[in-house]
């Protein structure tokens, strides 16, 4: 299938990168950490992988800004284009040989991301999305779910681990929901669960407290695919709160309903 020249290179740096990752993962036992905060290791195959990004992609668009999860912001002299770059979201995974977890690279032109890539290099599946040209997944067209009835749906969210996030009120809003939906799942990489909502394999997704590398590719995808993605509030920037819900029309206006009060 052909891509434009911008996928052309966000797909080279996150397949690149993700050999890189695969190769780490075969490994695993063998890698060495370093403590990143309570209970949350990176190690370094994280930060072989950013600036294995980075130097793909600044090499391809000299110029634009980068911000990664690792190396934080990098400026560039074309102020109105920057990476938003999660080198490996999934981190905790990723430790415990899970092979649930992806590069994430989002491109955004004056503060609006117009393309995304999402890369699992474990399965090798590949999600693209470009403004206006719509979201696929390994060079198929995919769409979001078209349900309608919340009890028929299976709804992703995260959960906040030691030492970060309200723990309090992430048990009413698991409470809130549990008993109105299909099933609740929680499979520790945003971009995937974004990625999955995208391609319909769930309904709908929230999650409080991530930063904008964790949504940036994610977000575009859903929309392209023809789905909502808000913050908590049903109206608000996801990735200036840091807080998202995800879904079709429908999925996403009623977990809104839910979320909001809480």
């Amino acid at each position: 299938m052909l891509y434009s020249a911008l996928i052309n290179v966000m797909v080279k740096a996150a397949r690149r990168a993700g050999r890189s990752l695969k190769r780490d993962l075969g490994e695993i036992e063998h890698l060495q950490v370093s403590l990143k905060g309570p209970a949350n290791f990176v190690s370094l195959a994280d930060k072989r992988a950013e600036e294995m990004l980075y130097t793909d992609l600044a090499k391809a668009r000299p110029g634009y800004g980068f911000l990664g999860e690792e190396g934080g912001s990098r400026e560039g002299s074309d102020k109105s284009h920057t990476w938003i770059v999660d080198p490996l979201d999934g981190t905790t995974n990723f430790l415990h040989g899970i092979p649930q977890f992806a590069i994430s690279i989002g491109l955004a032109r004056e503060g609006t991301v117009i393309a995304g890539v999402i890369y699992n290099p474990a399965n090798d599946e590949l999600y693209i999305a470009e403004r206006g040209k719509g979201a696929f997944l390994n060079d198929q067209r995919i769409r979001v779910a078209g349900r309608r009835k919340l009890n028929e749906c299976v709804i992703a969210c995260g959960l906040p681990h030691i030492g970060r996030g309200d723990h309090e009120q992430s048990r009413r809003e698991m409470t809130e929901i549990q008993d109105k939906v299909a099933g609740l799942r929680r499979f520790g990489a945003a971009s995937l669960d974004m990625a999955f909502v995208a391609a319909g394999r769930l309904d709908g997704y929230w999650e409080r407290n991530l930063q904008a590398w964790d949504i940036a590719a994610g977000q575009i995808m859903v929309r392209e695919a023809g789905g909502i993605v808000s913050g908590i509030e049903g109206n608000d920037n996801a990735l200036t709160t840091g807080h998202v819900v995800c879904g079709n029309e429908f999925v996403q206006a009623e977990l809104v309903k839910i979320l909001k009060p809480l």
